[in-house]
Order: structure tokens, then C-alpha cells, then sequence
């Protein structure tokens, strides 16, 4: 079975694993800080704070960010549902803005309407969450302008996306935004078994995403209420929660972080070898915007006729390719059509998902695998062009 993603791991990772297992730490010890100063350097941020997951990394940025009971936050519907369910976890209304038909990322032109309306309404944002679908960067200089002029704070869920890079400088850098996540889990560019990471350029926001990834409790004095009773001595000082990342993971991230450029570059060669070999079938391939370079954690592409997705993806499976549908709009699950979202209110997510497939994408994909999906390709796609009238 080819997988549409996976990890590459190699001796020198299990070295460095092993060499901790060896060590005097196994849960939160040095190689912690160590990872979250690679990958800060590497997105030329200021602070860095790892967690377990990217869904705790956002929830912890929403929590730094004030978001709660009776605020608001938008997002794009073409996402995983934590982009949205972090929100929830403070309290926080959710809503969406639809997305561009060529990035799948949010829609900047979009986002200003919705501004001017909630504006009128009295009803705005106070956090947008960015969603860099696939590795590709939003046009975050125009979302940070419309932060800048109606006040809301913006998160950038690049949990696609770390090792891209927007407008020349690497994504997480925090140019346009308050807080970047990143996500190591196994199919992405960089992993660390399970991981995420919340970078920002404010010390302010980064003592609160640490403070929540650890139960609110600090040993800085500064931070507590009162004389310090001892060497030992802690204080919770807000309601935190137990996020905190190992040194066994973070010192597989190190070592990851190592080959970061080499990942990205292969993933890119095989997505350009995609764009030749299936440019004659009728899918639209991905759109790559000339102002960012994706991480390319995904390479989707859309079936012209869409009524014939499902068969398409079986048939796919039954070759033995383990394609994959990323999103299916979160405004659709159950669990927020009980809000008032439903079918039609986002028609560009919407139509989008409703021909999607991701292909297989990570960097052992040789170039014999890939041959084996574009054939199946040609061979199941080609026949539902020869059947449609």
C-alpha cells in the first residue's frame, strides 16, 4: 500500500532517540529548549514553545490571545477541525470565512466583506485563524492589514507548513501575525512522533503559552504571588493544563529539523513531476502562488467531475494507494451544523471538497511509486472521462 504520507526516519534520528532514552531526562529536560530554539532559528522568530500536539499549540494561543466567553473567532472551513475547535475549548463562538478557489487557503477578499458586515453589525472577530492549507502560505500581508485596521488578533495554523516560506522569509517568522503553530505529527514535514509548537514575537505571549502548556504553575518568583517559601517551592498561578512535549520527542524534532530543506525540496520535486505527468488528465492541480513557496505537506487535486469521486478513490484504494480527502468542511460535521451552519453557506470549500483527493506525497515516494498512482490514475480517471456523456 502506498500511503498518502509518512515519517523518514533515519539512523541518525534513532541515534539521538536512543541517546536520550540513556540519559538522565526522558520527559521535559533539555531537549526541549534545545528543539525550540532549532525551529525559531530555522522561522527567525523570537520565542518558541513546544507542546504535545498542534491542537494543544492552538489552544494555548487562543488562551494567550484572551479569547473567551462571548468573543468570536474565524477561520477557514477547509481545515482540520481543531483550526476551529480551539476556540470552542475557550468558550469562543466559532465562524467562517470561505475560501480562495485557486490557494484553498482563506480568502482575503472574502474576509474583508465579512469584515465590513460584522463591523456594521457590531460583531467582529477577535481572532482569525489562518489556516496555510497544504504547506502553501495564505496571503497573510493582506490579512494582517485587515487586522491592523479592525482590531483583531491574528494565529497562523501552519501546521502544514513549516519549512515554507511567504514573501521570501520562512513561515512562523510572525510578520503578520501573533502567534505561528506548527504540527510534527508523523505525516507532516518534520515529526516528532506527536508534537506542536506555538512561535510568536511577544516575550508576553510566549510566558502565557508556557504557563498554560504546564498546569498554570511557575517557579519564577517574578510570576508569583508572594515570598517564595524555598528552593522547592511552585505556584499555580492560572489554570494550565498538562501539554508539555518529551525530550524523547523533542530530540527526534533536533534531529529532523537537520534535514528540513532536503524534505521540502524532495517533496517539491515530486510535486512537479505530478504537474508534467498529470496535466493531460481532467484534474485541476494544485495552485502554487508565486509569492509563497509551499512545505507541500499535501499535494491534492480535484476531480473535474465530481460525481464520480467516490468511485475514483475506491478504485484508487483497491490498487493499493491509500489517497486520502483533506478537508471535509468543518462548517458540515454534526457537531457544528447544530450552530445553523449548513450545506451552501461556504460553496467554494464546498465544491472544492466535493472533488478532492490527496495524493501520495513524503520523501521515500520514488519515483517507481509514483508511476504506480499516475497509472492507476490514467487508467481509473481516463475511463470515467471515456464514460461521461
Amino acid at each position: 500500500m502506498i500511503p498518502y504520507g509518512r515519517q523518514h526516519i533515519s539512523d541518525e534520528d534513532v541515534e539521538a532517540v536512543v541517546a536520550v532514552l540513556r540519559s538522565d531526562f526522558l520527559t521535559q529536560g533539555p531537549a526541549v529548549p534545545a528543539f525550540e530554539r532549532a525551529v525559531a532559528g530555522y522561522a527567525q522568530a523570537q520565542h518558541a514553545v513546544a507542546v504535545n500536539s498542534a491542537t494543544s499549540a492552538l489552544h494555548i494561543a487562543c488562551m494567550a490571545l484572551e479569547l473567551g466567553p462571548g468573543d468570536l473567532l474565524w477561520t477557514s472551513p477547509n481545515t482540520f477541525l481543531a483550526s476551529a475547535n480551539c476556540a470552542r475549548y475557550c468558550g469562543a463562538d466559532v465562524d467562517f470565512v470561505d475560501i480562495d478557489p485557486r490557494t484553498y487557503n482563506l480568502c482575503p477578499a472574502a474576509l474583508a466583506h465579512k469584515l465590513e458586515a460584522a463591523e456594521r453589525a457590531g460583531r467582529l472577530p477577535k481572532v482569525v485563524v489562518a489556516v496555510h492549507f497544504a504547506g502553501q502560505s495564505c496571503d497573510m500581508q493582506a490579512i494582517g492589514t485587515l487586522a491592523r485596521r479592525y482590531g483583531f488578533r491574528v494565529i497562523e495554523d501552519a501546521s502544514h507548513a513549516v519549512g515554507g516560506s511567504y514573501l521570501g522569509l520562512p513561515v512562523g517568522g510572525c510578520r503578520f501575525s501573533d502567534i505561528t503553530v506548527f504540527s510534527f505529527h508523523p505525516v507532516k514535514i518534520v515529526t516528532t512522533a506527536e508534537g506542536g509548537m506555538a512561535l510568536t514575537n511577544d516575550p508576553a505571549l510566549a510566558r502565557s503559552m508556557q504557563l498554560y502548556r504546564s498546569h498554570g504553575m511557575t517557579r519564577d518568583a517574578a510570576l508569583m504571588q508572594g515570598d517564595s517559601e524555598g528552593p522547592w517551592y511552585y505556584q499555580q498561578v492560572a489554570l494550565g493544563y498538562n501539554y508539555r512535549l518529551t525530550d524523547l520527542q523533542a530530540v527526534l524534532g533536533t534531529s529532523q529539523m537537520r534535514r528540513i530543506d532536503e524534505f521540502v525540496a524532495r517533496r517539491h520535486a515530486i510535486a512537479e513531476r505530478y504537474d508534467r505527468l498529470l496535466k493531460e488528465l481532467p484534474l485541476v492541480l494544485p495552485f502554487r502562488s508565486p509569492d509563497a513557496r509551499s512545505a507541500l505537506h499535501l499535494y491534492p487535486v480535484v476531480l473535474r467531475d465530481s460525481t464520480d469521486r467516490k468511485r475514483v478513490f475506491e478504485e484508487l484504494r483497491a490498487a493499493g494507494i491509500a489517497v486520502n480527502v483533506h478537508y471535509i468542511p468543518v462548517h458540515l460535521q454534526p457537531d457544528y451544523r447544530r450552530f445553523g451552519f449548513q450545506r451552501g453557506d461556504f460553496p467554494n470549500a464546498e465544491a472544492y471538497y466535493a472533488g478532492a483527493i490527496s495524493l501520495p506525497i513524503y520523501f521515500d515516494l520514488t519515483d517507481e511509486l509514483q508511476d504506480r498512482v499516475v497509472a492507476a490514475l490514467q487508467r481509473i480517471v481516463g475511463a470515467a472521462r471515456l464514460s461521461s456523456p
